[in-house]
């Protein structure tokens, strides 16, 4: 079994579809023989040297009304937002992390804390799903790997430019989906996040030249299949039952006469589950920039 790079899915999430295998380009047009929309697979955190991104963005905001992402960048971001997910993702009074790890799995984290400065204290009041997201964090800062992803730069841009913007889910929605990540194998989740801080910079630069390269074959090997093979659960939630959601959304685009740039963490474009494959099966014209 190839072990899934868990770390990743959460900041970086990229996309693969096995007919495009020698694809260029990460944002695609789609039509329906009178109405045209845009679709760009996107990287949630970058680096300056990951600037300029590929000119297809830049093409497809141009010729674009509307941005539509996730969901709501500001209220994301925001205070509030942000004491919500501490609270949701925080174990109630009376329980803590020792209840669904390992003695094996806890001192090793516990160590990988203590490596990092990171006091146990704290992280004992967090659920599982929670300490892997730090986890991801503390080793992307330690790295330099916390830049501006193509989400935030557009959302950014669209603010200044005046542009409309629109979301396909609530920001909590999102966090459901997040605080179910890994439910019912926590201990398992812990593990594979500790395994893959060992090399997690190795893994996100060849994912971003995948990215960038439109390599679909290397994004799939590299994290796709391993995420359906170590963590169904997983797949279904964070990817599969997000884009039963929005698609229905998105055609619902091709009933109105403005054009929208849509982008979403690319791993969601991913094969028979994925956007774009869907999209294509219900008769709509696929073409990459």
């Amino acid at each position: 079994m190839k072990k899934f790079k868990l770390l990743y899915l959460i900041p970086i999430l990229l996309f693969s579809v096995s007919h495009l295998a020698n694809a260029t380009s990460s944002v695609w047009k789609i039509s329906n023989g009178k109405t045209n929309l845009y679709l760009g697979g996107t990287v949630h955190v970058l680096t300056a040297d990951d600037y300029p991104l590929p000119p297809e963005f830049d093409r497809a905001y141009k010729l674009a009304n509307t941005l539509v992402l996730e969901t709501d960048m500001a209220k994301l971001e925001s205070p509030e937002f942000q004491q919500t997910m501490l609270s949701q993702l925080s174990y109630p009074v009376g329980q803590d992390l020792t209840q669904n790890l390992t003695p094996e799995t806890y001192q090793r984290l516990a160590e990988y804390c203590q490596s990092r400065g990171i006091g146990m204290q704290m992280i004992n009041n967090f659920k599982p799903s929670m300490v892997s997201l730090m986890l991801t964090m503390v080793e992307l800062q330690r790295l330099k790997l916390t830049g501006v992803g193509v989400d935030n730069y557009y959302n950014s841009k669209a603010m200044t430019d005046g542009k409309p913007l629109g979301k396909l889910e609530t920001v909590e929605q999102q966090l459901a989906f997040i605080a179910d990540m890994g439910k019912g194998k926590e201990d398992e989740l812990i593990r594979y996040s500790l395994e893959d801080i060992k090399v997690l910079l190795a893994f996100m630069q060849q994912m971003k030249v995948a990215w960038r390269d439109g390599n679909a074959q290397a994004l799939v090997d590299l994290a796709i299949t391993p995420l359906i093979e170590d963590f169904p659960d997983i797949y279904q939630s964070l990817l599969v039952t997000r884009n039963n959601n929005w698609l229905p959304q998105i055609e619902m685009m091709f009933k109105n006469k403005e054009t929208e740039l849509i982008l979403v963490g690319a791993l969601h474009l991913v094969g028979k589950d994925g956007l774009l494959q869907r999209l294509e099966a219900q008769g709509y014209k696929v073409t990459q920039l």
